[in-house]
């Protein structure tokens, strides 16, 4: 069978697929933040699980936040910081005593939508994740794209395009920059817009419930959020031009999303026509995990066999 680990930020998730791509079970755990140890520990935990209560081996694929520094091999630009310049490959092969592959989450979101998810019959896709922070992932001919840094998709860390004074220079960002688009359109920065306004912080969902109930406040913290995230696909139409966006990531799940940005979208790109569609991920936040699992369907789309 195929096992696929979704390390994320807020939780670890594991499934068993046959090569067919069937799933036979799917395990999650809260993930241990700030507790490197601790997180390959769990990932040890749950393939164990997998194969115990299947009765099968599995060939294991792991996405991971950020990606693997292409030639140190160690961690890189995740916003779990707890992975920066660790040897992750190393210790999770070490961990595990077999073979894994190794692959950024959000590549591993573009190739499973790509394959047979909302992104199935388009070229190139952009995966876009709007969760506790903010990346993507691009797909081209159904395979992860990596570039020659290993930085594809590494969208999350370019500035917020089409800057006001009020939002020059930005908050500091984990990477060392400030005002990287992650820090204005994660979901953790959503929340952190409204609470400085507000006197009781809300979770995202709660902002967008009173958004809905006409409460005049969320809605301008809502249409900032969309505003953002606007300006920062156009530069990746202006750019790149995908077939096809797909978002992923708790923010995704937000059904206003889908109705509010293609407007927006389309007030930033230099073309006067803007026609990408723009879907939730097919397979929701169990896409990553999916396409982790995939990754030894084609050797081809994985970043590495150890």
């Amino acid at each position: 069978m195929l096992v696929g680990i979704d390390w994320g930020g807020t939780k670890i998730e594991g499934v068993a697929l046959s090569p067919e791509g069937r799933e036979l079970l799917r395990i999650r755990r809260d993930t241990p933040r700030q507790d490197y140890r601790g997180c390959i520990g769990v990932i040890v935990d749950l393939v164990a699980r997998l194969e115990s209560e299947t009765g099968m081996t599995g060939h294991i694929g792991i996405g991971i936040p950020g990606s693997l520094e292409p030639l140190s091999r160690l961690g890189k630009g995740a916003s779990s910081t707890w992975l920066l310049g660790k040897p992750v490959e190393a210790d999770l092969r070490q961990a595990l005593q077999r073979p894994i592959r190794v692959e950024n989450d959000a590549d591993c979101l573009a190739a499973s939508e790509a394959v047979d998810g909302a992104g199935a019959n388009f070229n190139v896709v952009f995966a876009v994740i709007l969760g506790s922070g903010a990346g993507a992932g691009i797909a081209v001919g159904g395979r992860a794209h990596h570039g020659a840094n290993n930085s594809a998709g590494e969208w999350g860390h370019n500035p917020l395009p089409f800057s006001t004074p009020a939002e020059t220079p930005g908050a500091p960002c984990y990477c060392g920059k400030h005002g990287c688009l992650e820090t204005w359109i994660s979901g953790r920065s959503f929340e952190a817009d409204y609470a400085r306004h507000a006197d009781v912080p809300l979770k995202s969902r709660e902002i967008v419930e009173k958004m809905r109930n006409g409460d005049h406040l969320a809605t301008l913290v809502w249409r900032r959020y969309v505003d953002r995230a606007a300006r920062g696909l156009s530069v990746v139409v202006n750019t790149l031009d995908p077939d096809i966006f797909v978002m992923g990531g708790g923010m995704s799940n937000i059904d206003e999303l889908y109705v509010d940005l293609p407007e927006s979208i389309a007030r930033y790109t230099f073309s006067p026509v803007f026609s990408t569609p723009i879907r939730k991920a097919l397979h929701g936040d169990s896409s990553g995990v999916r396409g982790a699992a995939w990754l030894w369907r084609d050797a081809s789309t994985a970043s590495r066999c150890v």
